[in-house]
């Protein structure tokens, strides 16, 4: 006798107690989509009709296989960044693959590669091809640098410092992200096996960002664009990580070497909505 494994039809989620997690959940439950929330903290996690949480951190190969076990569709949004991330990625793609998922949506980074100078984006692309390996169904959504985050690049004296040159980037609001996966989540055939690169609908300079945040802010804003080492040394304050290090200051320095200044239309042709500027993203105070 062959058994049958009941398909859930229960959309899986990670990071529901996240920025973006918790906005794609909130959009799908809106739709009626029953979820399974993939947790650490069952008490964090979003009351929504229709949901369930479930304590399976990316880390824990078991708890993973069995709270993804009968679901069709999950999305995965990436581990926060850490010293063994990659390893956090591997297991919870392993177990995915192992619960019988069939169609795994990725949040990853604009441009991943293993030759990307932004450090942390070289961890999307071992996740990524980790994921193809396993023979899944994949989509994976490479967004760019969130534009909420730009008044956080702001020091106590209204200074952004960093070694990014006069490079642009295309900065993509939060919203935009969420409402680009919630489109793919609701029907992932559609989009089966497809690349998407979410920005935001021009590329700025750190002058250009330092402006906007400060017209928003109601403050003086400027930009000072530093050398590698001036970069180490204004954050060596924070006594972090080497590792962590490396990815603060190669934020700027993929900026500078021109890999985040692609404008694409991918939000628009998803949502059905032009992606937002960044002045738009902070007036709203999203």
């Amino acid at each position: 006798m062959v058994e049958v494994r009941r398909r859930s039809l229960e959309t899986a989620l990670t990071g529901a107690t996240g920025r973006i997690g918790g906005r794609v959940a909130a959009r799908l439950a809106t739709k009626g989509v029953p979820l399974r929330l993939l947790v650490r903290d069952p008490d964090r996690a979003p009351d929504l009709p229709g949901a369930t949480a479930v304590v399976a951190p990316f880390a824990d190969g078991d708890a993973v296989r069995e709270a993804l076990t009968g679901v069709e569709t999950a999305f995965m949004v990436s581990a926060s960044e850490a010293a063994d991330r990659v390893q956090q990625h591997l297991t919870f793609v392993e177990a995915a693959a192992a619960a019988g998922v069939r169609h795994l949506v990725y949040l990853s980074f604009q441009g991943a590669s293993a030759a990307s100078t932004f450090t942390f984006a070289r961890d999307h692309a071992v996740t990524e091809a980790a994921i193809r390996g396993t023979g899944l169904t994949w989509t994976f959504l490479r967004d760019s640098f969130y534009a909420d985050f730009m008044p956080g690049l702001v020091g106590d004296d209204g200074v952004i410092r960093g070694p990014g040159g006069s490079g642009r980037v295309a900065v993509v609001a939060q919203d935009d992200i969420a409402d680009a996966a919630a489109a793919v989540l609701l029907d992932p055939a559609a989009h089966a096996g497809r690349t998407y690169t979410l920005t935001g609908p021009a590329a700025l300079s750190f002058t250009e960002i330092a402006t906007i945040v400060g017209e928003a802010s109601g403050r003086e804003v400027t930009y000072v664009d530093e050398t590698l080492d001036e970069a180490r040394a204004s954050r060596a304050v924070y006594g972090a990580p080497d590792w962590e290090v490396a990815g603060w200051i190669s934020t700027y320095t993929a900026v500078a070497a021109g890999e985040h200044a692609e404008v694409t239309g991918d939000v628009e042709a998803l949502t059905g909505h032009p992606a937002t500027p960044l002045r738009e993203v902070l007036a709203a105070g999203r």
